[in-house]
């Protein structure tokens, strides 16, 4: 891998994870000696990660990671929604049968661990897959491109959501469901479960949301439930 696809990546994934938070001055000499590369490959690296709208510069204080907001939900979801339904629509033109129902039971399988509190680390990983899968089936390059751009901003809104077993568990169904549609090569049953998944997840963002506000350290160690999440399901 070349290094500056490298420092692209490990980025990328530390500003999606939270760990180069809204505000961090992307140094290139810091940056340089913590990735262990030059700051040519880096420059690049946040290049792209200024042209993905990840960074930005900021007057006096070279390129920052940029501020992200709830208030961003409806219109990431409104683009979301119009290209992840185009692609459920195409990839069940094209769809490979056993690929998706093999997911949809891995899907069923991850409904009561859930339910029970399991770590949904796992079931991420699982959408992931179910995510890479479509994006190969819909065989539309430009479409899948934008869908992996329009997810980085999501997956930054994790923050403002609670870990909720009920609704994890709620989530897999509807994967479940989206799967089995495409196993199915139904374009429009694929469309409705794909809609109807989307219309929940935002509505789960906006209603169990962690205040943007500071709270107070003591508070957070001793109530779990107000650590931030994964990933909005």
């Amino acid at each position: 891998m070349r290094a500056s696809e490298r420092a692209y990546r490990t980025l990328r994934q530390d500003i999606i994870d939270g760990h180069l938070p809204p505000g961090s001055v992307l140094g290139e000499v810091e940056q340089s000696e913590r990735l262990g590369l030059s700051r040519t490959p880096l420059r690049e690296a946040i290049g792209r990660l200024v042209a993905e709208g990840l960074a930005a510069p900021s007057s006096g204080r070279g390129t920052v990671v940029t501020e992200v907001s709830l208030a961003e939900a409806d219109a990431l979801f409104d683009l979301r929604t119009v290209l992840e339904v185009l692609a459920a629509r195409r990839a069940a033109e094209h769809a490979d049968p056993q690929v998706f129902s093999d997911l949809a039971a891995r899907f069923d399988s991850a409904v009561e661990p859930l339910r029970g509190g399991q770590d949904p680390a796992d079931y991420y990983r699982l959408t992931a897959e179910l995510d890479a899968a479509v994006d190969a089936a819909c065989a539309n390059a430009y479409l899948a491109q934008h869908l992996k751009s329009v997810r980085v901003h999501l997956d930054r809104l994790r923050r403002f959501s609670r870990n909720d077993p009920v609704r994890l568990s709620t989530s897999a169904t509807e994967h479940s469901a989206i799967a089995r549609a495409l196993a199915q090569r139904n374009p429009e049953l694929a469309t409705a479960t794909t809609t109807l998944h989307l219309h929940h997840a935002l509505d789960h963002l906006q209603s169990h949301q962690v205040p943007e506000q500071t709270t107070d350290q003591t508070d957070q160690k001793s109530d779990p439930s107000t650590h931030p999440l994964e990933r909005t399901p």
